[in-house]
């Protein structure tokens, strides 16, 4: 038994693997985000330092953000895969889809970054002033 356009096939999926790798990646980190205050407690500990963690509201809606939107990508990439997948096995040409959905995600991932480099350095700014 053969696939007809298996290549094609095999490209969907690859791609579709790479987008769930990628959602898992940055689940993980926004994980690693917003459980931050955990670490920061225990280097405090052995430090023998008091940590003032009342700013960790925004950390922990940084990792948040970012677990939803990993799920969001792993949702974006099984519509991608299964759309793609019929449009493979389809006769006729067909448009290509917008990739606006793709460009937002990637948008919102940046914003997250960018507040969450703000957070940090800000903390490290306030910290060293005090």
């Amino acid at each position: 038994m053969t696939v007809s356009r298996f290549s094609d096939h095999a490209a969907n999926e690859r791609t579709f693997l790479a987008w769930v790798r990628t959602a898992i990646a940055v689940m993980a980190f926004g994980f690693l985000v917003e459980r931050f205050d955990i670490f920061l407690k225990i280097a405090g500990q052995s430090l023998h330092k008091s940590i003032d963690l009342s700013g960790q509201v925004a950390g922990s809606f940084v990792g948040l953000t970012l677990i939803i939107a990993g799920a969001t990508m792993v949702a974006t990439a099984m519509l991608r895969f299964t759309r793609n997948r019929a449009a493979i096995n389809d006769e006729a040409a067909q448009q290509a889809p917008s990739g606006n959905l793709d460009l937002a995600l990637a948008a919102l991932i940046v914003l997250l970054g960018l507040a969450l480099a703000f957070y940090l350095g800000e903390s490290l700014v306030f910290s060293r002033t005090h």
